[in-house]
């Protein structure tokens, strides 16, 4: 399978547990603020993948604030203007902390809460709860997945953008911070939450009843998630089927992603991405880990690095879709270093599922829509016994019959 030389993130939602990944950092002959601003305009004039950048001339914006442009903050200020003219979510400025925080999340280890934060499609002024880190600070306080963060330390959250709470999350290591959370039932709570160090497992792996393997996949954001994958992979080697649960997962390193599917597919397609100037198709290598019958359950927070593995599985036969349709984002972006310590994230191509749908905005449909959460695992437990079943069907030869003329 080909590796890709520049790391791609195909992350949906910023996270103060997952971030993006990270392309080398390049060397510069100036860092002076505005030459700071002309080097991410030069990286979106060289990498974007849309030729007429949305309809923007970009060429407009090459100079547009260079009497403006008298400090760092200045430079930061008018880079994330000049992205947001692109009118792409995904294209955006990264200051030295959010960097950071995208850095220690593929390395595994952050300082902070444990939670991952997502506007709302249908209220974007509404911050979500997507998942809570097990065992981490929020998840022992009470914070729950689908909770919706009105408050900060005292201060309302609504129609903030989830960077901007995490910035006033952000803390020190055993110091304290305040949120207020409502519940679908609409009740309010508050909760005081230290933060701390928290090692990020992407991969939790158990046995259920039938002989049925689970692994959860949480994140691809990790550099360790492919690896604990694998070993998830060898802990279920016994059981008769495998469910792979990419609920509530928002994306992350598209290198995990092909590295997974890799493990779990004899034969054909990935995935294909399609830059400004080229199109490149990531095959699978025909040495799987595993041929034990695989279902996948999936949500409208599945997106992105797992809408590349459902399609893959799902598209070359290899696995069944179960649960609701996924979020939709078939669009690939690469992170690049700016000098003094800030990032820009790039949307570098699109992509293609194996039957070339591309899915951006669409979602991923499920061959069972399953919408209670508890019956898309009965659901998937149910395909899974009867491929099993069929594949321990023994096959009877036929006998011609001898007709004597």
């Amino acid at each position: 399978m080909n590796v890709f030389k520049r790391i791609s993130a195909i992350a949906l939602v910023f996270t103060l547990v997952a971030g993006s990944g990270v392309q080398p950092a390049q060397s510069f002959r100036s860092d002076s603020p505005k030459d700071v601003y002309h080097e991410a305009w030069k990286l979106v004039r060289d990498n974007f993948y849309e030729e007429s950048f949305n309809g923007v001339n970009w060429k407009d914006y090459e100079h547009k604030y260079d009497s403006k442009i008298k400090s760092t903050e200045d430079a930061h200020k008018y880079i994330a203007q000049m992205l947001k003219a692109l009118n792409d979510p995904y294209t955006r400025f990264l200051d030295p902390r959010a960097f950071q925080d995208e850095n220690d999340a593929i390395d595994a280890k952050i300082v902070g809460i444990g939670i991952s934060l997502q506007q709302s499609k249908e209220k974007p002024s509404k911050l979500q709860i997507v998942r809570t880190i097990e065992d981490g600070p929020a998840e022992k306080a009470g914070v729950k997945a689908g909770d919706e963060l009105i408050g900060i330390d005292g201060e309302s959250s609504v129609g903030i953008t989830p960077e901007q709470a995490a910035n006033r999350i952000r803390g020190a290591a055993g110091s304290p911070v305040d949120l207020t959370v409502k519940r679908s039932t609409n009740e309010i709570r508050k909760v005081s939450i230290t933060r701390r160090e928290i090692v990020i497992k992407a991969v939790r792996a158990k046995m259920l009843d039938n002989n049925i393997g689970m692994i959860q996949l949480n994140t691809f954001i990790s550099n360790d998630a492919a690896r604990e994958f694998r070993g998830a992979l060898r802990k279920l080697s016994r059981a008769d089927g495998l469910i792979i649960d990419l609920r509530g997962n928002p994306g992350g390193l598209l290198s995990n992603a092909l590295e997974i599917a890799d493990m779990l597919l004899e034969n054909g397609a990935i995935v294909s991405t399609i830059s400004r100037n080229a199109k490149h198709t990531d095959i699978a290598t025909g040495l799987p880990l595993t041929k034990q019958p695989i279902a996948v359950l999936m949500d409208s927070d599945s997106a992105s690095a797992s809408e590349i593995l459902a399609s893959a599985l799902h598209d070359n036969n290899r696995a069944v879709l179960v649960g609701t349709k996924s979020y939709g984002k078939g669009l690939v972006q690469e992170i690049n270093k700016l000098p003094g310590g800030a990032a820009v994230h790039i949307t570098v191509s699109r992509y293609l599922t194996p039957n070339n749908l591309d899915i951006n905005k669409v979602g991923v449909k499920p061959d069972r829509l399953v919408e209670d959460k508890e019956a898309q695992v009965s659901a998937a437990i149910s395909m899974l016994k009867d491929k099993i079943a069929s594949l321990k069907k023994p096959i009877h030869a036929t006998s011609a019959l001898s007709v004597n003329q």
